[in-house]
């Protein structure tokens, strides 16, 4: 056999930007040098702990570093004051990368592993947003130096996404148009087990259903009244026994977030907050349209008026497997999170809390690749009906925690959250350095997403035209 074919081969190999300058491995030792810097500012952003369309603080902390980076930030994008896009680089591909910051209300807890709310704390990352922006900041810088040192072309861009908890700030960035130039995005979420298999979630829609009625005295003068609170009361009786005759698949809850001040006064106003979810979108606007009938029907029943408003809305995520597999690879490289003996000793804690409980060492282990489905929701939906989007979870949590409880927010408050995060930020960044790369594997991506999708999909928000709710966690900030 010729040695020239080898000779060439291996001088083109050596000749290339990615081995020649830097190659994932450098990505990796890069994230790893300003993994302390990484870890104060997901600290930073846990401390300030802000809410949907509120998280001022800690989107100008998550722009300012990425600028510092050499990112163009623009800030104040789609009618949102804490959304940013940030960009580095030029020319195709574009790679996106998903950042969200929010906390969510009424609940919060301290760096231990028991329950100790902080006093006067009206909200925690127990969604670990904290983590999750700056995992998807760092995991934008790492890209960018490899953009930089190689001198390859594209452009990496992290989308700062308020208000994800109910508010859909994607939803409106994506009615903005701010991904119709992109080729694929990425995005992860906290969580107690590292996972890149592809799945899917549910739909949702969400309004809060507000009845107006006359006030009295409710033992003096009962008749003279027209309570709002009984019209919500109806709603809400009417909705409960709607549940028997919806797909098994779906899931209507809500919460009263207003119900009258004191017994003896026939309440003139009530409000009640819905949210109604299904995998099929169009289920959703379906069943969200019957509970706005019921509305309808209570007022009437009540001597009532009512009107709604559409909070949220978002699609379910559509999974491209082919981005999935590049993800999984990515994950299996960088590997799971190892305990030291401290972390341990408040992993075993924490774990008598949890019902039901994981082995610990489930935090170093990669999840099998299987199609898998959760029925919570995202606004990341929409953005995977625009363009081919990746999801993954890393071990952010002690084993065996659930989302939005206060051992998330314990332990994202550890050191635990941050060896997690920047698993995530790891694999993210290696995965953008593949799309960077590889243009049939790109390439394939798409052609998938295209055939998952559709040709004849059209677009059509369940949230509408709506503009963004800025306001929406006003009455639980203190009108922040």
């Amino acid at each position: 056999m010729s040695r020239a074919p080898v000779i060439a081969a291996i001088a083109i190999l050596f000749s290339s930007p990615l081995s020649a300058q830097m190659s994932k491995a450098d990505v990796m030792s890069f994230l790893d040098a300003q993994e302390e810097r990484f870890t104060d500012v997901a600290m930073e952003i846990w401390e300030l702990a802000e809410v949907g369309y509120m998280e001022t603080e800690s989107s100008a902390l998550l722009a300012g570093e990425l600028k510092a980076h050499g990112f163009t930030v623009e800030r104040g994008v789609a009618g949102m004051p804490t959304a940013f896009v940030a960009s580095y680089g030029s020319g195709s591909p574009v790679i996106g990368i998903l950042g969200e910051f929010d906390a969510l209300p009424g609940i919060n807890q301290d760096r231990v592993p028991f329950r100790q709310p902080i006093e006067g704390k009206i909200a925690g990352h127990a969604c670990g947003h904290h983590l999750y922006g700056t995992a998807s900041s760092a995991a934008a810088i790492g890209a960018a130096e490899w953009l930089k040192q190689t001198g390859s072309p594209g452009t990496i861009r992290l989308y700062g996404t308020p208000a994800e908890e109910g508010g859909s700030g994607k939803v409106y960035m994506v009615r903005a148009g701010l991904f119709s130039d992109v080729d694929a995005v990425l995005a992860w979420h906290a969580g107690d087990q590292n996972n890149a298999s592809p799945g899917s979630n549910l739909a949702v829609k969400s309004a809060k259903f507000r009845f107006s009625g006359l006030s009295a005295h409710a033992a003096g003068a009962p008749e003279r009244g027209r309570s709002a609170l009984d019209g919500v009361e109806a709603l809400d009786f009417m909705a409960n026994l709607m549940r028997e005759h919806v797909p098994q698949e779906a899931r209507i809850h809500y919460v009263i977030t207003s119900g009258g001040s004191a017994p003896n006064v026939v309440p003139d106003f009530a409000e009640v907050y819905y949210y109604v979810r299904h995998p099929d979108p169009e289920m959703v606007r379906s069943i969200f349209d019957r509970i706005v009938s019921a509305s309808e029907g209570a007022a009437l029943g009540t001597g009532t008026t009512v009107e709604y408003e559409v909070i949220g809305g978002s699609y379910s995520r559509l999974p491209i497997v082919s981005l999935q597999e590049v993800v999984y690879e990515n994950l299996q490289a960088v590997g799971g999170v190892y305990y030291d003996d401290q972390e341990w000793t408040f992993a075993e804690m924490l774990k008598e809390t949890l019902t039901p409980d994981l082995a610990i060492e489930t935090a170093a282990e990669i999840m099998p690749f299987e199609f898998g489905r959760t029925y919570a929701s995202s606004d990341a939906g929409d953005v995977s009906w625009m363009v081919p989007a990746s999801t993954l979870s890393t071990a952010t949590w002690v084993p065996g925690t659930a989302a939005h409880s206060w051992q998330a927010i314990a332990a994202g408050g550890t050191s635990i959250g941050p060896k997690g995060m920047m698993v995530a930020a790891k694999t993210m960044a290696l995965t953008a350095v593949d799309l960077f790369s590889d243009a049939a594997k790109l390439a394939a991506i798409k052609a998938e997403f295209a055939a998952s999708r559709g040709e004849d999909f059209q677009y059509d928000p369940l949230l509408g035209d709506r503009d963004p709710p800025l306001d929406y966690r006003a009455s639980v900030a203190g009108g922040r």
